[in-house]
Formats: structure tokens, C-alpha cells, sequence
């Protein structure tokens, strides 16, 4: 489970995110990172309803609140991460979307 401190929840973080970040997309997500000063890790998500019903989305939520989770710990900086669900998450490789795209991202905002 993503504890609340690594949540981003208000649409400027989200917004400055998606603007001052690097982005790197994949068939079944669109991944936005930034640098942040702050200590810890942070992930933000966006499921559309193109995307699928709500059943569907809420699945494609979960799925990612794990895979970030998982991933957050492990940076060798802070940032903060706007995943973008595209239709394809529902029946794509999610999770090897994710980690593909988080690694790009970090290569580039580590360069």
C-alpha cells in the first residue's frame, strides 16, 4: 500500500509535475517525473474513463499503488511521479510498462 506522505494530491503538484517533468511513454501508461526537494518520494495517478468502467479503473488504481510502492524506495533521488493510464492498461503489460518508463525517466533526470 502507498502510505499518504508518498501521495501527491493537489493539482499544482500534479500540474507542475506534468510541466517541468520529463515524460516517457509506453503502450499502456504515460509516466511524468520530476526532481522534488523534498524527502521523501511521490506518485500521482490519472485513470481516465476511457480507460474502462469503474471496476476497471479501480483496478488499473491498484495496480499501479503497488507498483509504485514498490519502485518509490528504491530511487536514488526524490521525485515526483504523474502516471498516466491509457486504454491498453487493462489488458497490457502494466507492470512492465512501469518499470521500463520509470527507469528512462530516471536515467534522464539523473543526466
Amino acid at each position: 500500500m502507498l502510505p499518504a506522505e508518498s501521495r501527491i494530491r493537489h493539482a499544482g503538484d500534479f500540474r507542475d509535475t506534468l510541466r517541468q517533468g520529463v515524460r516517457c511513454g509506453r503502450t499502456s501508461l504515460v509516466l511524468h517525473a520530476r526532481r522534488t526537494p523534498l524527502a521523501d518520494s511521490r506518485a500521482g495517478f490519472i485513470v481516465s474513463r476511457a480507460v474502462g468502467n469503474a471496476v476497471h479503473r479501480n483496478r488499473v488504481k491498484r495496480r499501479l499503488r503497488h507498483l509504485a510502492a514498490a519502485s518509490l524506495p528504491s530511487t536514488p533521488f526524490s521525485v515526483d511521479l504523474v502516471v498516466r493510464a491509457l486504454p491498453a492498461a487493462t489488458r497490457g503489460d502494466l507492470a512492465g510498462d512501469f518499470h521500463s518508463a520509470l527507469a528512462i525517466c530516471l536515467d534522464r533526470l539523473a543526466a
